[in-house]
């Protein structure tokens, strides 16, 4: 990328005008299969599933959303009116995917906020900058650079998987079962207390710490990267203990937390297994879930989660003979995590694939 060249370009000269989505209040969409995109980071921007009869949108698009976050699109999808839409489709897919980061850097620079929100006209004044080859865009370096990008990161993987003695992929006849089984699980209420031993976090302040300083995971509310922030070093004195349930106190965002964490704020709360026998990876997965489904509906940003509030809560966990049951919670998840690694796995052999067929062409 040393010895590119780069020009800079106006997106409307390039892909023509960027189309503005059209609003849909929330209490007005019904259930349905169509993605449909709205401002926010989490998951992607989707905000539902509808059934509506809305305007769809090519998949090969970007959209930028009210804070200029560009986002690539492989689907087709209805967008609210806080999202602009860059035809992009008649690119290759590599071509853009490079286009959509290239908009990001652009667009995203803090400009945009709730007060000053990003519109489709803003995508139209938009300038970015690209490859060029005999001044205009290099469309086909676009696309090669990020086909490699693809196959580094596809043998990485394939190399962390071997590594980690996940390719296996091959159900055992508990995990066949344990499947089979979920449906039929008998659930019942148990107390948080009974179940856990809470605890309020350490809280360290943003402003405290120094970003990306060390390797242990700084946590926050978020629902963004399992909630971790960044990886700092600080003070071990602030340092909280991992293998653990690990809850965003004001937004409610529950995850596993396998190391040793600092926290952002002392309203989250910790969640440890008095069963410590039972205290593993899998087991906590499937609690976290729990967790979650059982409380997630009460607790909001307004009416925030506390350790007060906690000890009269209740979870609904599978039980077998009123205990709850530890060994078929462990069993299920380790087959749901085969079931992804069988999916990530056929998708990297495909890819690994595809990329050898063009390396002897």
């Amino acid at each position: 990328m040393k010895h590119v060249e780069w020009g800079e370009f106006n997106l409307k000269k390039l892909f023509g005008k960027s189309t503005r989505g059209k609003r849909l209040k929330s209490a007005d969409r019904t259930p349905g299969e169509l993605p449909f995109v709205t401002a926010g980071e989490a998951n992607e921007g989707i905000s539902a599933y509808i059934g509506n009869d809305v305007a769809i949108f090519s998949e090969n698009t970007t959209t930028i959303d009210m804070f200029g976050s560009a986002k690539y699109r492989n689907y087709g999808y209805g967008g609210d009116d806080h999202i602009a839409v860059v035809h992009t489709e008649n690119l290759p897919k590599s071509a853009a995917i490079f286009v959509t980061a290239a908009i990001h850097k652009s667009s995203h620079t803090g400009k945009f906020d709730y007060g000053r929100n990003f519109y489709a006209k803003d995508a139209d004044e938009l300038n970015i900058l690209l490859p060029i080859k005999n001044g205009k865009p290099d469309f086909d370096f676009m696309e090669n650079f990020i086909a490699e990008l693809e196959a580094e990161r596809i043998a990485e993987l394939e190399a962390y998987l071997s590594a980690a003695g996940l390719k296996d992929t091959t159900l055992t006849l508990q995990e066949q079962q344990a499947l089979e089984d979920f449906e039929d699980l008998g659930f019942e209420e148990f107390n948080v207390v009974d179940v856990f031993n809470v605890n309020n976090s350490g809280n360290i302040l943003s402003r405290d710490i120094i970003e990306n300083s060390g390797e242990t995971p700084y946590l926050c509310a978020s629902s963004k990267d399992n909630a971790v922030r960044s990886y700092i070093s600080y003070d071990e004195g602030y340092l909280d203990k991992g293998n653990c349930i690990f809850i965003g106190g004001k937004s409610f965002v529950v995850s596993y937390q396998e190391k040793d964490f600092y926290s952002n704020d002392s309203h989250n709360l910790i969640l440890y297994l008095k069963d410590e026998e039972k205290r593993n990876k899998l087991n906590q997965l499937f609690l976290a879930t729990c967790v979650n489904k059982s409380l997630g509906y009460k607790y909001s940003w307004g009416d925030s989660i506390s350790n007060r509030k906690i000890q009269k809560d209740e979870i609904s966990l599978p039980t077998q003979n009123n205990p709850p049951y530890y060994s078929s919670m462990e069993t299920f998840i380790s087959a749901i995590q085969k079931l992804v690694i069988k999916d990530i796995v056929h998708y990297a052999d495909k890819k690994i694939a595809s990329t050898k067929q063009v390396v002897q062409s």
